[in-house]
């Protein structure tokens, strides 16, 4: 196959260029499981009285996945890498990747080991908080020789979520990154949560060879490790060529070297936040992975993000197409 790679453009040090004539446009590798969200609980749970809830979505989940699924919606070639368990909850979760048009060829039915993994999400019907419960399952397994090298690198960019998840693959998430780069791939990371607070040296060592990093500002605190949200974006500049804060409501940023971007949320009737980081993800990679500027890709990442809002779950608003068009027509313009 003649792979032609991209550099991140030497014209304003932020965009891609060229299309890659590769398998793929991005490979992603990540965690893969349902969410199962229950709605209108009150903010305080009773032990042992049953509580109901006045509905029920059960959706693709995982930060990973979701990203997959909505960039292959929104046409960009991609291939998924990673690991389900012998259960039936795998299996959905690769025919909703599927249906979509993700290539699952790199996921690994493990034949033994922990079931799929699985969310469940509280949404609390006074506060607008929610509760986020999750057994990691076969995500935690996953290790290097899961992964096809050959798979990831036949691509023009890799991705991966939830870098503190993959309790096996962590120590080599730093190495995985140096083969993707040294194969001429660029780069992108949203590291999400930290359940243990700790925000270790992995994570440093891994955006040495990170290109775009995605994260909200909660995230680049902690990745920085001060409380001023501006000092410490402006300490993640220095880490990273390109860094992109998720502001939700205030919408988005991005930071190139001495160049700032910023792009107004979108103002819409939300029906479930559940996946809109990741569907801003989506809608932003999409257009960078053309070639387009950085105001162009943070606007459709906030069309991305918001679309995702008026349906529950992180991919309904995608799948149902007559409304995902709907929406696109209305608040896009090519």
């Amino acid at each position: 196959m003649d792979e032609q790679r991209t550099e991140i453009s030497s014209q304003d040090g932020c965009s891609k260029r060229s299309h890659p004539q590769c398998r793929f446009d991005i490979t992603i590798a990540g965690e893969l499981n349902l969410d199962f969200i229950l709605y209108g609980l009150p903010d305080i749970l009773p032990e042992e009285q049953e509580v109901l809830a006045s509905d029920f979505t059960m959706t693709l989940g995982s930060s990973s996945a979701i990203l997959a699924h909505n960039l292959a919606v929104l046409g960009s070639r991609v291939g998924f890498a990673s690991r389900v368990g012998p259960d039936p909850l795998g299996l959905v979760c690769c025919q909703r990747l599927e249906e979509a048009g993700v290539d699952t060829t790199g996921i690994v039915h493990a034949a033994s080991g922990k079931a799929t993994g699985a969310t469940f999400l509280l949404p609390f019907r006074n506060t607008g908080t929610r509760r986020i419960l999750t057994y990691a399952g076969a995500m935690e397994e996953m290790g290097l020789e899961d992964l096809d090298e050959a798979y990831l690198a036949a691509a023009g960019h890799f991705h991966l979520s939830s870098l503190f998840l993959h309790r096996r693959l962590v120590p080599h998430i730093p190495e995985l990154y140096a083969r993707m780069k040294a194969k001429g791939l660029t780069t992108s990371l949203d590291t999400n949560d930290d359940p243990a607070d700790e925000w270790g040296e992995v994570l440093h060592q891994t955006l040495r060879h990170v290109d775009v990093l995605l994260c909200n500002e909660r995230e680049v605190r902690k990745m920085a490790g001060l409380t001023d949200a501006d000092a410490a974006i402006r300490k993640m500049t220095e880490s990273v060529p390109l860094l992109v804060v998720k502001r939700g409501s205030q919408g988005a940023l991005a930071y190139c070297g001495q160049q700032q971007f910023q792009a107004a949320a979108l103002a819409v009737s939300v029906v479930d936040t559940v996946g809109a980081g990741d569907s801003f993800n989506a809608g932003f990679l999409h257009q960078w992975l053309r070639g387009a500027g950085l105001p162009a890709c943070l606007a459709f990442g906030n069309v991305t993000g918001a679309l995702s809002t008026t349906r529950p779950g992180g991919t309904e608003a995608f799948r149902e197409a007559a409304h995902r068009e709907q929406f696109l027509r209305a608040h896009w313009r090519l």
